[in-house]
């Protein structure tokens, strides 16, 4: 955790690109795949398992959720869904360099490319990217999970578009936290307006001394849960999409901090 980020008032920290591991040769070139091969593989596994993939392009300041949907017989393209945002859709064919980050299997994944050419996919409109000359596969360990309290839950306000296109206004409770997303809980109802690979921008929430935390969030997965009493709800997994290093510092103090008085409560009962 930089100590320079320690006063940073989460509320009006400056919005940064984020950094790429991709970018940082000297620390992680030997995470770097050469071999076409190799890289056919990983963008294979990446068609298979549906992997949500973030575009960012203008210099990482825009980006979109899409995912892999096929990799063309000639080994040297593959084909990408659109995003549901059609201005960023026109914005990303237009871009003159584009990186593309996802994690398979706790895996993190990125590579690069020059353009994307609009394309026809089983009768439908995608981009079309050239397989990259090299692609980082960073393994990494999980993400800390911390579940948050249940008695006073910390909530995140957002905003859901309905198939009108007209907004609800959310608060979601979390049921936990990482440097890598939150989990979410939501009615039926309320998740029925969701899907995979939706984003939901702007969202906030109101780390206990920490601040303001704000962030757009990437739906990545969700679940019906029933509790032993019967009540029921979604789990909503989520990951922070932009999420700038002055903001992630953030997030892992109230992480560090809230651990730390655990194990203090659990000592003191021992």
């Amino acid at each position: 955790m930089a100590e320079t980020e320690e006063h940073i008032a989460p509320a009006v920290a400056e919005q940064s690109p984020p950094q790429f591991e991709l970018e940082q040769p000297d620390d992680y070139s030997q995470y770097l795949l050469h071999s076409k091969s190799e890289i056919v593989a990983v963008l294979r596994s990446l068609v298979q398992k549906g992997a949500l993939i973030t575009v960012y392009f203008d210099q990482g300041r825009s980006f979109l959720l899409t995912s892999m949907i096929q990799l063309n017989a000639d080994r040297q393209s593959f084909v990408l869904d659109l995003g549901s945002n059609d201005e960023m859709n026109r914005r990303a064919l237009l871009a003159k360099k584009l990186i593309l980050t996802t994690v398979v299997d706790k895996v993190k994944i990125q590579f690069s490319l020059g353009a994307l050419t609009a394309t026809q996919c089983d009768g439908r409109s995608a981009f079309l990217g050239a397989i990259p000359d090299t692609l980082l596969r960073l393994q990494r360990r999980e993400y800390f999970r911390l579940s948050t309290p249940l008695a006073n839950p910390i909530k995140l306000a957002a905003t859901i578009r309905r198939a009108d296109d007209s907004a609800l206004q959310v608060n979601l409770p979390l049921l936990d936290i990482s440097g890598g997303g939150v989990g979410l809980m939501a009615a039926t109802d309320q998740a029925q307006l969701l899907q995979r690979g939706d984003t939901l921008t702007e969202c906030k929430l109101t780390l206990p001394d920490e601040g303001l935390l704000v962030t757009s969030l990437g739906v990545r997965n969700m679940f019906d849960v029933t509790t032993r009493s019967g009540t029921r709800y979604v789990r909503i997994g989520c990951e922070y999409v932009g999420l700038t290093s002055a903001r992630l510092a953030m997030v892992q103090r109230y992480i560090t901090r809230m651990e730390r008085e655990r194990k203090a409560r659990l000592n003191g009962l021992a």
